[in-house]
C-alpha cells in the first residue's frame, strides 16, 4: 500500500483493484472477494490461517466476534463451523467490512458486519477471535483488547495469533498482568496462538 496508507485507517487511500483468494482448512474452502487497501488483501494472512487451524474449535452458540475481520476469512469460516452461534464482524476500515458482508452473502452465511462505533454498548460476548492489528501501536492496541475483553461473559474466551517478532510473548505477559491469564496453546511458524480467559 502506499506510504500514508493503512488497513487500519476508516477510508483507504488507494484506488480499488479487486480480486479472489482462497482460504483451505482441512474442514471447508471459501473463496473470498479482496481488494486493495484491506489487511492482507493479497493473500490468506499465514497467521490466520494457523488461528484457523491450530485453534479449538469455536463455541457451538452464543456471540462470537471476530475482531479486526478484514474481508472476513475468520468471521466465515466460524459462521461454518458454529451455524448455531451470533457471529459479529468488527473492522474500522469500510471497505474491508463492505468486502466481509458480501462474502457472507456470497457463501450463504450469517455475518453481523458493524463498525466500532456501532457495536452495542451492552454487547456481552462468549468468545473473540483475531489476528489483532499490532501495528496500530501499543497503546492502542492495549485499550483495544481491554475494551473487548470487558465484554466477555463469565466462562468466555479470546483466542489471538500474535507473531513472536511482533510482541506475541510480551502482550501475552502484559495481559497476565492485567488480570486477563494467557495460555498458549499452539506455536507455528513464529506465531502464538493465545486462549485469554478471565482471572
Amino acid at each position: 500500500m502506499p506510504a500514508g496508507t493503512h488497513y487500519f485507517d476508516e477510508e483507504p487511500d488507494v484506488a480499488s483493484s479487486k480480486r479472489s483468494v482462497r482460504l483451505d482448512l482441512p474442514d471447508l474452502t471459501l473463496t473470498l472477494g479482496t481488494d486493495r487497501g484491506v489487511f492482507s488483501g493479497n493473500a490468506i494472512d499465514p497467521g490466520t490461517k494457523i488461528l484457523l487451524r491450530d485453534g479449538p474449535p469455536p463455541a457451538p452458540s452464543g456471540t462470537i466476534v471476530d475482531l479486526g475481520c478484514g474481508y472476513g476469512p475468520i468471521a466465515l469460516t466460524l459462521a461454518t463451523r458454529s451455524p448455531g452461534a451470533r457471529i459479529v464482524a468488527v473492522d474500522v476500515n469500510r471497505r474491508a467490512r463492505d468486502l466481509c458482508a458480501a462474502n457472507a452473502v456470497s457463501a450463504g452465511l450469517r455475518v453481523e458486519v458493524v463498525a466500532p462505533e456501532d457495536v452495542p454498548e451492552d454487547l456481552v460476548v462468549d468468545e473473540i477471535w483475531s489476528n489483532p492489528p499490532i501495528r496500530i501501536g501499543k497503546d492502542e492496541l492495549h485499550a483495544l483488547l481491554l475494551g473487548w475483553l470487558g465484554r466477555l461473559s463469565p466462562g468466555g474466551r479470546a483466542l489471538l495469533v500474535v507473531q513472536k517478532h511482533l510482541g506475541a510473548d510480551s502482550l501475552a505477559a502484559w495481559l497476565g498482568s492485567q488480570g486477563w491469564p494467557v495460555t498458549r496453546l499452539a506455536a507455528r511458524q513464529a506465531y502464538r496462538v493465545l486462549e485469554v480467559r478471565h482471572a
